[in-house]
Formats: structure tokens, C-alpha cells, sequence
């Protein structure tokens, strides 16, 4: 059986942990997680955004309206909660009245962790999420997020979606310039190296995937190449030929 962390319920050979940093924003995220989301530990990002943002919490669940966490905590009048969710009400960094309307209290920003067919769902049964005024980003951003494809070019994971409300507060002076960000990408940015080394090594074994689209014709993924903020650099592997395919008989 394989040792699991229990921080990020990673099993330890795949555990980022080491590599995390606390961000003290000023700002509390709340991950709303659904249960297959919890379950998947691959590619979520959720736990590892949580490991590094102090007073974050994850509640897990499909149905919010009755969670007591939650409802304690949206009836705290320290906190100005809001939904990171698109929209073309939702608020922005940079919308007129925003700064005004948070001035005194708390950011506290709910973030839905799980598909967007099953964010729906979960949005859909909980009327106490959904009535929360929407943030949305004040900037276009795409994912970096190789190894796994978003449904839509403007869809970010949860640890770049925390990353990114942090830094656009900060520029419009929201909350504290003084936390740094960036050790929530460096740590995203080594578990995508990681992942697609891997998934390249299992590839030139020769064992099958476990994707039905993927599982017998394969090829070696690029591996893109990041810079650290510390200047480190780590990937940077790509395969010379990249319409050959590896067929697994």
C-alpha cells in the first residue's frame, strides 16, 4: 500500500509539499470541492493551492445550502464573500465601487474546485453560492496547464485562478502588495513538469494508458521548459519527431 500525504492526500512520490511556500495574501479562499474532484489527485490543484494560502479551508460536497462551515462563514460581517464565477455583472479588480465595497472587511472568495459539468451541478443545488456576488478576472489569461485540456481557452486552474485574483488585488490595492504570489506557480509549474515526465516514461515502456482516447496510440509530450522565481530551470524537454506515435500491442 502507498504512503499517502497527508496534507495534500498525494501518494509521497508525487507529493509537491516540499516545494510549497506560504502566501499570506490577505485574502481567504474558500475551495468548494466536489467529491470526485477529492478523489482525484493527479491533476488537481485545489490542495496544493490550500497548502500554500494560510486560513484557506476545502469543504468537500455536492449541496452547500445546509453546510454549517459555510453558512458561519458567509454570516461573518468581517468577510465580503464573493463567488469566483464569469459573468458580465460580476465584479472586478477594477470595476468601479469594488475597492469601496470591500474597504473594512475581508476578502473571502469561493472558489467552486471540481469540472464545469459538475461546478454546474453543484452551483444549480446550492442557492446560497449562487446568490453571492460574482468576481470574475479583470485580465485575459490562458492555462498553463499542458497536461490537461480546459474546456474553453479562458479557463484556469484553481491554483492559477488564486494566483491571479492575488496579484490583480494587489495592483489595484485591494489587499497588501507585501506577500509574493509567485511560489503558488512554481510549485504548479513543477508538478506539470513532473507529470509530463512521467507520462513520457510510461509512454517509452510501453505500458497502456488509462485513458480510452490514449491508451494504446501514443506519443511523447513536449515538456515545456519554466523558469523559477528563483531563477531555476526545470522541463525543457521536446521529442525530435513529433509526428512519430508509439503503437502498444
Amino acid at each position: 500500500m502507498r504512503e499517502i500525504c497527508l496534507k495534500c492526500f498525494r501518494p509521497l512520490s508525487s507529493c509537491f509539499c516540499k516545494y510549497t511556500k506560504t502566501v499570506d495574501s490577505g485574502i481567504k479562499f474558500v475551495f468548494l470541492m466536489h467529491p470526485k474532484e477529492a478523489k482525484r489527485q493527479r491533476t488537481g490543484t485545489g490542495r496544493m493551492a490550500a497548502a500554500s494560502l494560510p486560513q484557506s479551508e476545502i469543504l468537500v460536497g455536492i449541496d452547500f445550502t445546509k453546510n454549517r462551515r459555510l453558512c458561519e462563514l458567509l454570516s461573518d460581517p468581517s468577510y465580503y464573500p464573493v463567488l469566483l464565477y464569469p459573468g458580465k455583472d460580476a465584479w472586478t479588480s477594477r470595476k468601479e465601487g469594488f475597492a469601496q465595497s470591500v474597504a473594512g472587511k475581508k476578502l473571502l472568495v469561493i472558489i467552486i474546485d471540481s469540472t464545469w459539468f459538475c461546478s454546474k451541478k453543484m452551483l444549480r443545488m446550492s442557492p446560497n453560492v449562487t446568490a453571492l456576488p460574482k468576481l470574475s478576472f479583470a485580465g485575459n489569461y490562458r492555462s498553463i496547464f499542458t497536461f490537461k485540456h480546459e474546456p474553453a481557452e479562458y479557463c484556469v486552474s484553481t491554483i492559477e485562478s488564486c494566483y491571479y485574483i492575488i496579484k490583480e488585488m494587489q495592483e489595484a490595492g485591494i489587499v497588501s502588495k507585501d506577500a509574493e504570489p509567485e511560489p503558488l506557480m512554481d510549485t504548479f509549474k513543477r508538478m506539470i513538469v513532473w507529470q509530463l515526465e512521467k507520462e513520457n516514461e510510461r509512454i517509452e515502456s510501453g505500458v497502456p494508458g488509462t485513458h480510452a482516447i490514449d491508451w494504446k496510440y501514443t506519443k511523447i509530450k513536449d515538456v515545456p521548459s519554466f523558469t523559477l522565481s528563483d531563477g531555476t530551470q526545470i522541463g525543457g524537454r521536446k521529442e525530435a519527431d513529433q509526428g512519430s506515435r508509439k503503437v502498444i500491442k
